[in-house]
């Protein structure tokens, strides 16, 4: 059977813990980690506090020498722009071990829309 990628993400969803703003919010003010799985571009443009940046083509590879990802039971929190990247990388991380994962519904978008703090990169320019 052939999915669309509408599909693939859906059903990576029906498998994975997805949660709205105010529970990330509340898991990152717990200590969880943050990882942003959006590309680097998207990252230094704004992310969440205490983002750590792990592309999402490279996440998997990741998993056996980057300290975001060295402890399995790790209570984290993955986003991306709008949740379905990060629904992917939930669910490939939980077929890794992984046990305390979830998935910010609607993304970097739904954080910002609701008002959450966003972090930028500023140049020396002060852009």
């Amino acid at each position: 059977m052939t999915m669309t990628p509408q599909q693939l993400v859906a059903e990576a969803k029906s498998q994975i813990r997805e949660v709205d703003v105010a529970a990330a919010a509340q898991q990152i003010s717990a200590g969880a980690t943050v990882i942003d799985v959006r590309e680097p571009a998207e990252f230094d443009a704004g992310r969440l506090p205490n983002a750590v940046s792990i592309p999402r083509g490279v996440l998997e590879f990741k998993t056996g020498d980057h300290p975001a990802l060295a402890n399995k039971d790790a209570q984290i929190v993955i986003y991306c722009k709008t949740g379905g990247r990060s629904a992917l990388a939930t669910q490939s991380l939980q077929r890794l071990g992984y046990t305390q994962l979830v998935s910010l519904a609607g993304g970097f978008e739904a954080w910002a829309g609701s008002g959450q703090q966003v972090v930028k990169d500023t140049t020396s320019f002060g852009g």
